[in-house]
């Protein structure tokens, strides 16, 4: 019989695992940067990110305009997207809750879909504008269409004071939002649902160099706001009730975790599409690891957790074997489920011996 002393975790191993996590970040940024169809050395990536000359200007225009801002926004992505699924499990109190469970990325699916395939109703394509034109263009029906879910959410939050008719109305936006897409889908021409279909499979690839600095901003500010509510998370975990006694406004608690957990997934969503599986299996992984429920330590860790896992998955998906297209969706629960499984199974096995 193995002492309780010995599956809680010191924090010396804490500290370890941590140091280990920003390791494999820092490993896998810089394998995304020289991996791919065409492969670049270390010392060309290091060329051309510090403008070195000795570097050929294709391989610098790679690194540059394609392979560094993928790799940030996927980093960055993977951790908003952790903190945000933590955020809605804790308030919610429900191990299946993730970022989209409020029906937030269902209003930015719906957003993409009025404008790529709401347009043929009204002899509108996105796709005769230039390409940058027609890419911001769906950015902005995204980021509107989830804006616009995320405020009927939190104006419904102050009527209803349960969180569980909260996340049933979330989930009837969904569905509500999944109908008005299929409709549309079922009445347009096939070249742009086939972009639809694509951009529903996510991608870290759409942050251009340009709008990566205004990405980074509004996910770091997002990020920062989150680390603010460890202490009333933590306290909502004991129960509304218990958080009211112990000094906590709960109703500007819930609404404030709403806010930001809604504005990561809708800033996400917009820029990068739907990508599932982060922000529903990252917290139990790192709760797991960490054996803890402190939002303290869980926020940053799982930020971290996050953005190392899509550093994996961003990776993967662009592998000269798979002829570096396959879609992140795709990839992100074929590559993290595995792993979940087996920390939770090992973490059972291990507290029952």
């Amino acid at each position: 019989m193995r002492k309780a002393s010995h599956f809680r975790r010191s924090n010396v191993f804490r500290y370890g695992i941590i140091l280990l996590m920003v390791i494999f970040i820092l490993l896998f940024f810089v394998l995304n940067l020289i991996g791919g169809v065409v492969e670049i050395s270390v010392q060309d990536v290091f060329n051309a990110i510090s403008g070195s000359s000795d570097v050929q200007p294709t391989i610098s225009a790679i690194v540059l305009q394609l392979r560094l801002p993928q790799t940030a926004t996927a980093l960055l992505a993977g951790a908003a997207l952790a903190v945000a699924g933590l955020m809605m499990q804790s308030l919610f109190r429900n191990p299946l809750a993730d970022p989209s469970i409020l029906g937030i990325s269902s209003g930015a699916t719906l957003g993409v879909a009025l404008l790529l395939l709401g347009g043929f109703f009204f002899r509108f394509r996105v796709t005769d504008l230039p390409l940058f034109l027609s890419d911001l263009a769906v950015t902005g029906a995204a980021l509107g269409g989830a804006i616009l879910i995320l405020l009927l959410i939190l104006a419904v939050s102050g009527v209803l004071k349960s969180n569980t008719n909260l996340l049933i109305v979330g989930i009837m936006i969904g569905y509500i939002a999944f109908s008005v897409v299929g409709i549309l889908k079922y009445y347009s021409p096939k070249e742009d649902l086939q972009r639809f279909v694509i951009w529903g499979l996510g991608s870290f690839s759409q942050v251009s160099p340009s709008r990566l600095p205004m990405f980074t901003g509004l996910t770091i500010l997002g990020l920062l706001a989150s680390f603010l509510m460890a202490k009333p998370l933590n306290l909502l975990l004991l129960g509304e009730y218990y958080a009211s006694n112990l000094g906590l406004n709960t109703n500007r608690a819930r609404w404030f975790v709403i806010l930001v957990s809604g504005s990561l997934t809708a800033v996400i969503t917009a820029y990068c599409g739907p990508v599932a599986f982060i922000g529903l299996a990252v917290p139990h992984l790192t709760r797991n690891i960490f054996d803890t429920s402190s939002h303290g330590t869980l926020l940053p860790t799982s930020a971290l957790m996050g953005g190392l896992l899509a550093l994996i998955v961003n990776y993967v998906s662009r592998m000269a074997i798979f002829g570096g297209t396959l879609p992140i969706s795709a990839v992100t629960a074929l590559v993290g489920a595995p792993v979940v499984l087996w920390f939770i199974f090992k973490s059972s096995s291990f507290k029952q011996s």
